[in-house]
């Protein structure tokens, strides 16, 4: 994987920290028409700088998780999406109650949930495969050439 340069690491952890601020806000019940709001830039901010993080490499099970990390991150959007449906009710007037009940509202918690699954998993898997991928190239690097006879 590409490593991030330092502004795009700082973007990246900034929009983790606002991530989780907007989303404990607004769990708490604390200022939730700010929170929501909070949580979506931090979503978008870090799901930017997560998809500008690219693999070159040919590892097709790391360019699979990386699929399943860009979907995750699509998630966390939407949840954020979600969030301030769920607090502005912006699709209630052109919903029926019961279909906007069941189909809107507080929905983004389980988008949420999936996504930090997702993503748990996509980090935990890609890390143990670039491991072994080092490994690999580590271990080709120090075998000795063998003469052609």
């Amino acid at each position: 994987m590409r490593q991030m340069n330092r502004l795009h690491s700082a973007l990246f952890f900034t929009g983790g920290v606002l991530m989780v601020a907007g989303a404990g806000c607004y769990a708490m019940l604390a200022m939730q028409d700010v929170a929501c709001w909070v949580y979506l830039a931090g979503a978008l901010l870090f799901a930017t700088m997560q998809a500008s993080e690219t693999y070159d490499g040919r590892n097709d099970t790391i360019k699979r998780l990386k699929k399943i990390m860009n979907l995750a991150d699509i998630l966390f959007v939407f949840a954020g999406l979600l969030m301030v449906e769920n607090t502005y009710r912006l699709l209630l007037d052109s919903l029926s109650y019961a279909t906007y009940i069941d189909m809107v509202y507080n929905k983004w918690v389980l988008l949420m949930l999936v996504a930090a699954m997702l993503e748990t998993y996509t980090v935990h898997r890609i890390s143990v495969e670039l491991a072994k991928e080092e490994a690999a190239e580590k271990t080709h690097e120090d075998t000795p050439p063998t003469a052609d006879c």
